[in-house]
């Protein structure tokens, strides 16, 4: 199949929708564009772009952010765009946190497979972070190819999840690009958002993090912690699959033990009477963790949207492809990458000169902050220890001032932010907070 042709409109949600589609919701003076890019032959990624709509500036005087969700699988175009960052919610009304106002934002349904990226056949399908490095280097070179006015526009790859891991080696695949010229754009940072850098240094502080918090008593933290312990020799052993396997029936003991805690927010819990994980477990255990950690990416409603006035919208998916429909594929197909740490590549960026921002919710328990000070701990970047002397600076919440919102500590071109009352997606939980810190990053505070 051919690849469709980019679109480009003036106007956020055409009055196409307020006609055809029986969209109510406000229209945005914003600029948008999309449009698919051949990545491979077969594969085929998504991209969404809006321009920055600041009332005091251009959107050649603001940076252009790349944001990517995590699972794998889960939809930036979707999730990111609706739920988190984006100028319209899921209900199509305005969002005031919405990222644009401080910055054009480029969303891509990565790696191909997610959102309404696609490819021709399952064999098309990445299977670790470099062969979706290669992918989106094919697709940057192709929009700042077509977007020659971003080429000079500081750019910066934001990411949540599953998506920083993809981050970091999509930043050093790109930093090289430039370096030898095949890529034409100004990279100043990349903001590692809750992120599976670590994998094993998230899973061995789980039962830590949740004693600590009175969700284990003294027989489930034991519980929990030979699991964890059961999962970290088969890393050792260099077992991947296994260590995956492993780690899906180390999330099930912690469900167990703590009435089925929310794993992206610990102030939650698991809804009794949605059995989409509980009626999994007969199944292979990657269908119960692409249940658990890709589902709640793709949802019903967001799918009704996506599928429907958004797809009416965009006009140029084909009509083969539904939204998330390989979703669940996209996740299987990584498998053997879970558990693999990409820490060296951190050091490799920083060691390179990239500015490099980890951040993190305090309420969130699949990368919870503990382990991810850890691994910051052990980066061999030479700076590191002059950066983990350093105390943090208190943030006061946008909304409340005088009441802490965060904390945060820069260092030559490494920074650390730590953002209170927010599980794994802080741009939901905390949106004033998430858009100052962005705003931060990118040298606009």
């Amino acid at each position: 199949m051919g690849r469709p042709t980019t679109c480009t409109v003036a106007t956020m949600l055409l009055l196409f929708l307020s006609i055809h589609s029986g969209f109510s919701g406000p229209v945005s003076a914003a600029k948008e564009s999309w449009g698919y890019v051949d990545v491979r032959e077969g594969a085929h990624m998504f991209w969404w772009l809006y321009y920055a709509n600041s009332p005091d500036n251009s959107y050649t005087e603001l940076p252009l952010v790349m944001w990517l969700q995590g699972g794998p699988g889960g939809s930036g175009t979707g999730f990111g765009n609706f739920e988190e960052i984006g100028p319209l919610d899921r209900e199509l009304d305005e969002r005031e946190t919405t990222w644009i106002q401080a910055a054009s934002v480029l969303f891509v349904d990565n790696p191909v497979g997610t959102g309404f990226s696609y490819t021709d056949s399952p064999d098309a399908l990445t299977k670790d972070v470099a062969a979706v490095a290669a992918d989106m280097l094919v697709l940057l070179k192709e929009f700042f190819s077509q977007k020659a006015e971003f080429q000079s526009i500081p750019f910066y790859i934001f990411s949540e999840s599953y998506g920083g891991k993809m981050a970091a080696a999509i930043s050093l695949e790109l930093t090289k690009a430039i370096s030898s010229g095949a890529v034409k754009c100004n990279l100043a940072g990349v903001a590692l958002g809750d992120s599976w850098i670590s994998p094993l240094d998230s899973v061995l502080t789980w039962g830590p993090y949740l004693y600590s918090t009175s969700l284990l008593d003294d027989a489930g933290l034991a519980e929990v912690g030979n699991a964890a312990e059961a999962v970290k020799r088969a890393v050792s052993d260099g077992e991947f699959e296994k260590a995956t396997a492993l780690w899906s029936i180390l999330e099930n003991v912690v469900e167990q033990n703590t009435n089925g805690v929310n794993f992206y927010n610990i102030l939650g819990q698991e809804s009794d009477d949605d059995d989409s994980v509980k009626s999994s477990l007969k199944e292979g255990y990657l269908s119960v963790l692409a249940k658990r950690h890709v589902r709640p990416l793709n949802s019903e409603t967001l799918g009704q949207l996506m599928n429907g006035k958004i797809r009416k919208k965009l006009g140029i998916i084909p009509q083969n492809v539904t939204w998330g429909g390989q979703a669940e594929e996209v996740f299987a197909s990584m498998s053997g990458d879970f558990m693999k740490s990409v820490t060296d590549i951190v050091d490799e960026l920083l060691v390179a000169g990239v500015n490099v921002t980890v951040y993190n919710g305090q309420l969130d328990l699949i990368v919870d902050t503990i382990g991810q000070e850890i691994w910051v701990k052990s980066l061999r970047w030479p700076e590191i220890q002059s950066f983990s002397k350093m105390k943090w600076t208190a943030l006061d919440d946008p909304e409340s001032p005088g009441v802490t919102g965060g904390f945060y500590k820069t260092h030559k071109n490494f920074a650390f932010y730590w953002i209170l009352k927010a599980g794994h997606m802080i741009p939901s939980d905390q949106g004033p907070m998430a858009l100052r810190m962005m705003q931060m990053i990118t040298q606009q505070e």
